[in-house]
């Protein structure tokens, strides 16, 4: 599969992060709300997510009110290995992540990690997100501060609880270490490339299940470009 997506990545101007098998895609989970809701001071908020290609994680967010900045990037490794044929390997630390900017007088962290996990990601596939496979596809929660992490932590083990999947939760909460923003082609990808087999199969799918899970946090413009 990562050699697949090697190939259609070499082999085209719109080379793409994510490929793989027409597979199954998974449902949407209504995931409750939280019961630790987050606290945070006024003011501009980073979070960073991991759940599979980052164009449909930015996707998903960059709909989302409140949300004033998306940006797809590369978390978990180091400068040297922050580009995309490289991640694509799968023998880099990185993960394919998206860091949004956010104002929780609008959307809290803790909604922020509903839409997640009931839109976004499937948190029971270990290294993997529908067709795309690979430790650079894996499922992950990076927090940026105190707070985050104890909303994120009382999420999982609330979610833990819930039985809402059949298989375990194996999302992790990992350390934050630097982001680096992924190649521009990236950017903006699924409102730049509407028609692409993936967006329409995989992540267009996303977008609709949160306006209709969440049309109070649902934005019908898209994102562009962090403003």
């Amino acid at each position: 599969m990562r050699t697949l997506a090697l190939l259609l990545a070499a082999g085209s101007l719109a080379l793409g992060a994510c490929a793989g098998p027409a597979t199954a895609a998974e449902e949407p989970v209504n995931a409750p709300a939280a019961t630790r809701t987050a606290k945070e001071a006024k003011g501009l908020k980073t979070a960073i997510f991991a759940g599979g290609c980052f164009w449909g994680v930015e996707g998903v967010f960059s709909h989302v009110k409140g949300v004033t900045a998306a940006v797809s990037g590369y978390h978990g490794g180091n400068a040297a290995s922050a580009k995309y044929d490289i991640i694509t390997s799968g023998m880099t630390d990185h993960a394919e992540s998206v860091k949004i900017t956010y104002d929780p007088a609008v959307v809290r962290y803790d909604q922020l990690l509903r839409i997640y996990f009931s839109v976004v990601a499937d948190p029971t596939l270990k290294n993997r997100q529908g067709p795309d496979v690979g430790a650079h596809y894996r499922s992950a929660i990076v927090p940026m501060n105190a707070e985050q992490a104890a909303v994120a932590k009382a999420y999982i083990a609330q979610l833990g609880k819930a039985g809402l999947w059949k298989r375990p939760i194996v999302t992790a909460i990992e350390p934050y270490k630097t982001f680096y923003p992924a190649e521009a082609y990236h950017q903006d990808y699924m409102i730049k490339n509407p028609r692409s087999g993936y967006i329409v199969r995989w992540d267009a799918p996303k977008v609709a299940a949160l306006k209709t899970m969440f049309p109070q946090q649902y934005r019908a413009s898209f994102l562009r470009d962090g403003g």
